[in-house]
């Protein structure tokens, strides 16, 4: 009994241990999610601003740009797939790759080979295990991405759709990231950033109600403006989508070591219930022996007596 009752409070040291990891983990997450979303809100008037100036000049102009301009028959497309560079956020990774590879699937049914663009540790070491072929990866960064990292991310994207397929370009962009919606919601989602879907660009540009839209001169010429609005346009979306992944990356670690703290407490509760089962067999065992011995004590001296 005494050496099970030693195994039990050994393990409730154990996990008590790891329940204050888990909790600090949690506080972190918690403290960390604030201010990412603080980031989002801060970022969407510049990217909505951005994207109701790019509708502007495409819609407003006949010019034919390639990044706004659909190929005919369209190749190769790349894929940005946004995950985290750690662990420890429940199914947060999982889902942002299974929207990859669906994606991957519904790309490559249309006779469409996909180029796979990375940012995450976790979503490099995926495909390098099951020897995917990656273009390029970034990690480091993904907890609290600035804007440069938007801009490192966004220049070969830019650069492989600005170049010729037969080139090595592509002909589409698309990207998958997890979207913030609240802190028990996060969802994987994916959209195709390049070529601009016109309508669709132009209903998230869509004014409030009551809202003048200002009109625009272009100078020197729409394409050279397009020439100069499109890679912001593809880089305050990638900051974005990397700021509603970190949001999101934090939210689902907070969620999970909260339920990993919650666990170690019940898993604390019932080994110390089974400690004092333990401790009070020891002690009854401890009785039994005395009064078993004091029992025969008196039978022998009695015994004696006669």
């Amino acid at each position: 009994m005494g050496a099970q009752l030693r195994v039990y409070k050994r393990r409730i040291r154990s996990v008590s241990a790891t329940k204050k990891i888990t909790k600090a983990m949690e506080m972190i997450a918690a403290s960390r999610v604030v201010k990412a979303q603080r980031k989002v809100a801060a970022s969407t008037p510049y990217a909505t601003e951005l994207t109701r100036a790019v509708t502007a000049v495409a819609t407003g102009s006949n010019t034919k740009h390639p990044l706004t301009t659909e190929a005919e028959n369209p190749t190769r497309a790349a894929v940005l797939l946004l995950t985290s560079d750690r662990g420890l956020a429940g199914a947060f990774n999982a889902n942002a790759i299974k929207a990859a590879e669906k994606l991957t699937e519904k790309l490559e049914a249309e006779g469409k080979e996909v180029v796979n663009f990375i940012v995450g540790r976790r979503g490099v070491a995926h495909y390098n295990f099951r020897e995917r072929r990656i273009a390029e990866s970034f990690t480091g960064f993904t907890d609290d991405p600035s804007y440069a990292d938007a801009k490192k991310v966004a220049a070969p994207l830019i650069e492989a759709i600005e170049t010729e397929t037969a080139e090595g370009g592509v002909d589409e962009l698309h990207i998958v990231y997890t979207e913030f919606v609240s802190m028990m919601t996060q969802t994987a989602t994916e959209a195709r950033l390049l070529p601009l879907s016109l309508d669709e660009v132009a209903e998230e540009a869509k004014p409030a109600k009551g809202e003048i839209l200002p009109l625009f001169d272009f100078e020197p010429s729409a394409e050279d403006v397009l020439d100069a609005l499109l890679p912001r346009y593809v880089e305050s979306r990638i900051y974005n989508a990397l700021l509603q992944s970190a949001a999101s990356k934090h939210a689902a670690t907070r969620r999970a070591m909260k339920s990993a703290t919650d666990n170690a407490g019940e898993l604390i509760e019932t080994l110390t219930r089974l400690a004092n089962q333990a401790r009070q067999a020891e002690i009854t065992q401890e009785i039994s022996e005395i009064v078993g011995g004091a029992s025969a004590l008196a039978d022998a001296t009695a015994g004696s007596d006669r």
